[in-house]
């Protein structure tokens, strides 16, 4: 199905809303490179700054295939974004369409200056429900969309596309005010609220309040898609809600030219991303309504109450937090811990039954768990992530540093016949030796040689695999947890005695929804490792 879209035509129909899932340029690669159903790939939003965004959680679902997020408008920044941008491979049937935000008319005119070359179409984020200072207070006044659009429109050559917001009593009192600026398209809807949702007596999203999207906001979608295109004429990009080849053609038979789908992604893989889109494209071209069995509609995002019972300091920096209670956890999965109004981090268990976790401090939640006392109330959410399946009778070599111990522990403790190497700067930063022991062969390493092999684990490693035979090393399967840079470094050592498909690793990326959303844990490769993760 080819379709013609402000000058090109396309190889797909589809898009993935801005802020969902294409929000790396690693992932939009894997998107262009694969799933050619997407013929137009938005950009999260971008500013003239960069900005950390809001603490997690961002995400929360209020009811299977609905949500509230609250992310905050994360981005790098224009100019690194530039950069970013400019290393794509835009196939010619693709539509790169870069979403952009600002404070003032502008800001939003520097932006675009800036980010045109690099760009298919520019997107007018006139919208976000949740960014004070930003996005749906513009976005609900006609005469600053019209300005805004114009001011756009003057200083770029390529297609302008505001996004507009169902949060207006007239949109399309809006929608002709961005056609009086020169829109050149539209895109509608963005989110819908702000929305509230509580756990436990608390609200789950740190910002409190955020966007409501999902199966719940179908009918606002079509609805302001019908109008939109009878005020205008103009081609629409229609969002929000749609999840079945049925909703894509209700978006059409509406206007739209292109259709989003969004939160219908929640909690599939990267390839179960491209067997959907190709089975939602053969259901537009058979008339068949398929894909919607391809929706997560069994995602559990709710919050279980764990009671801390210990706090036990290892050293300065790292301690280990003992709950009341067993968590239902496979070897390779993760868990989310979530204190109200302080955030939520992701964690593999170090034990699952009692629950237990080891804490690096390294940032705003995890200073605050360091001195956590005894009798706290916390809530965890998953287990999230793909447990991992070693072969019945491979040798498992798991390399750890850092907090990755919590990671491997229980993948030697429940598949046996394993080896356990343990690295640290030093010998006080050494924890849980002795249950290491107890179900593996355990190696230690420190960098000062305080304890065990003095040097670092991976050079133990090599000493270890030097050792064996070629046999026996055809028999190994590796899992690599830690630091990016000793994880890279044990994956060299392990490809000059082993293949590829012996070699797994957890790499601690930024994860912040746990469900493959915000896309903030990217790969370089264009995975994301809380879907298809965490060991890759």
């Amino acid at each position: 199905m080819k379709t013609e879209f402000l000058g090109k035509e396309l190889s797909g129909p589809f898009t993935i809303p801005s802020g969902i899932v294409t929000t790396a340029t690693s992932i939009i690669q894997y998107v262009f490179d694969h799933m050619p159903e997407v013929g137009v790939v938005t950009t999260k939003s971008i500013g003239l700054a960069p900005r950390e965004g809001n603490r997690e959680p961002v995400l929360s679902q209020y009811a299977p295939g609905c949500f509230v997020n609250a992310v905050g408008l994360t981005n790098p920044g224009v100019h690194e974004s530039v950069a970013l941008l400019g290393k794509l491979r835009v196939p010619a049937d693709r539509f790169l369409l870069t979403s952009i935000f600002g404070g003032s008319l502008e800001e939003f005119v520097e932006v675009a200056k800036l980010l045109a070359p690099v760009s298919d179409g520019l997107e007018l984020n006139l919208s976000c429900p949740h960014a004070s200072g930003y996005g749906m207070a513009m976005g609900q006044d006609p005469d600053l969309v019209r300005e805004i659009t114009a001011a756009v429109k003057a200083v770029v050559d390529i297609p302008v596309i505001p996004k507009l917001t169902p949060n207006t009593p007239n949109i399309t009192e809006i929608a002709l005010a961005a056609a009086a600026g020169g829109a050149d398209g539209i895109c509608a809807v963005n989110t819908v609220g702000p929305g509230y949702t509580s756990a436990h007596g608390h609200a789950v999203l740190t910002n409190g309040a955020g966007g409501m999207s999902g199966k719940g906001i179908l009918p606002i979608g079509l609805k302001c898609v019908r109008e939109i295109v009878a005020a205008t004429g103009l081609p629409v990009i229609g969002c929000g809600g749609a999840s079945s080849a049925d909703d894509a053609r209700a978006f059409f038979d509406a206007g739209a030219t292109v259709v989003g789908i969004g939160s219908a992604l929640v909690g599939m893989t990267t390839d179960e991303i491209a067997d959907y889109f190709s089975t939602l494209q053969q259901d537009i071209d058979s008339g068949r309504n398929r894909a919607e069995s391809h929706i997560r509609y069994d995602i559990d995002m709710s919050f279980r109450p764990v009671t801390l019972v210990s706090n036990e300091r290892v050293c300065e920096d790292i301690a280990i937090l003992t709950f009341d209670r067993k968590v239902n956890v496979q070897a390779g999965e993760f868990v989310f811990l979530w204190l109200p109004g302080i955030g939520e981090k992701p964690f593999s268990a170090l034990t699952d039954d009692p629950f237990s976790l080891v804490v690096i401090d390294l940032g705003h939640f995890t200073h605050h768990l360091m001195d956590l006392p005894a009798g706290t109330e916390a809530y965890v959410r998953g287990p999230h992530g793909i447990p991992v399946a070693p072969p019945e009778d491979a040798r498992i070599m798991a390399v750890a540093g850092g907090t990755g111990l919590a990671a491997v522990y229980q993948i030697a403790r429940d598949f046996g016949n394993a080896e356990i190497f343990a690295g640290a700067r030093s010998a006080e930063r050494l924890y849980f030796q002795d249950e290491c022991a107890q179900i593996a062969d355990l190696h230690i390493a420190t960098d000062d040689g305080s304890a065990g092999f003095h040097g670092r684990v991976t050079e133990l490693l090599r000493q270890r695999l030097e050792a064996m035979s070629p046999a026996e090393r055809d028999n190994l399967v590796f899992y690599n947890c830690g630091p990016e840079p000793m994880v890279h470094a044990a994956v060299a050592v392990q490809r000059e005695f082993c293949r590829e498909d012996q070699i797994a690793s957890a790499i601690d990326y930024l994860t912040k929804c746990g469900v493959g959303i915000c896309g903030a844990c990217a790969t370089p490769d264009g995975r994301r490792g809380c879907v298809d993760g965490p060991f890759l």
